[in-house]
């Protein structure tokens, strides 16, 4: 009953993740504001504050977000560092400043430093200097954290800040110019399954290895945080299933059917050497386990795209 007519302003609910927050949100009976970006420009200071007084709400959870892969990183670290920044800046300060009882800060697992001892606990934060394809990304987000614990030691607001890695599921972007890691690979190998290409290309060599969260979950975690915890340190949303980029292309090759030959371009970026998470705060705190197998997650992620593209 906790989210039984509670106003949620949700940014980014028309994204990926945002969709289906929204989604279960109204399900659970909440009251959902989900602005769009025609309707409020969130890198506008004015126009932020025009949006809680438009607005009042009992929660914020901040998606949105100006995302993409290693390629859509490397081609606009400015205005991925700038826009990130001011968006997060802004809504977490004037949620404080309207009264909005509660703010969810949504950060990035690119916040970490590059060489993170696995598995990534979340006193390693500040060990480090991030990835640097994706470091302006990373920082511009991990501000949030700074800014929540800021506010909380010196006004008491109660503001949390999550990291989750990377998400996928339907609905996921596949768009090739922004696409993260997953979407890209199955839009490559039922594309290359369909016009009886020979292979397909990848990025680096295939050792870095990634951990992965299902959609469904992510939405689940957010929620269950923002019901029950109430406290500064950051928290790790993940799977704790790690795997390497090598095996998760031959993998959504089988998946999908492709059976031709994989191309390893090493003149493209690996990005970070490795990630996974250690989720026990998340565990402890809120009591979140993720419950979808990797698979399974995949089959419908596949699914959804061929018959949604």
């Amino acid at each position: 009953m906790f989210w039984k007519n509670k106003r949620v302003l949700v940014t980014g609910g028309h994204g990926f993740v945002g969709g289906h927050l929204v989604k279960r949100l109204e399900e659970l009976g909440a009251r959902v504001i989900a602005p769009t970006k025609d309707d409020y420009d969130l890198v506008d200071g004015e126009q932020v504050r025009k949006m809680y007084d438009d607005n009042p709400c009992d929660i914020v959870i901040h998606l949105a977000a100006v995302v993409g892969g290693i390629g859509a990183n490397r081609e606009h670290p400015g205005k991925f560092f700038y826009e990130n920044l001011m968006m997060g800046t802004q809504l977490l300060h004037e949620a404080y400043r309207s009264g909005v009882p509660k703010f969810v800060a949504i950060g990035t697992i690119c916040a970490y430093p590059k060489m993170t001892p696995i598995p990534f606990k979340e006193k390693d934060l500040w060990n480090g200097y991030p990835e640097e394809t994706n470091a302006p990304y990373g920082l511009a987000k991990k501000m949030m954290l700074v800014q929540s614990q800021g506010y909380r030691q010196e006004y008491g607001y109660n503001s949390i800040f999550l990291l989750p890695v990377n998400q996928y599921g339907p609905g996921d972007n596949f768009d090739p110019q922004s696409s993260h890691v997953i979407p890209a690979l199955i839009r490559k190998c039922l594309e290359a399954k369909e016009s009886g290409a020979a292979y397909i290309e990848a990025w680096g060599d295939g050792s870095p290895t990634r951990e992965f969260l299902y959609v469904k979950d992510t939405v689940e975690a957010i929620l269950l945080a923002a019901e029950k915890y109430d406290g500064s340190d950051p928290v790790n949303l993940g799977s704790s299933n790690e795997i390497s980029i090598k095996d998760l292309t031959e993998l959504i090759a089988r998946l999908t059917g492709f059976s031709g030959e994989i191309r390893w371009d090493k003149s493209k970026p690996n990005g970070q050497p490795r990630r996974k998470l250690d989720t026990s705060r998340a565990k402890k705190e809120f009591g979140f386990e993720a419950k979808t197998t990797f698979k399974d997650g995949l089959h419908k992620t596949i699914a959804w795209y061929k018959e949604n593209k």
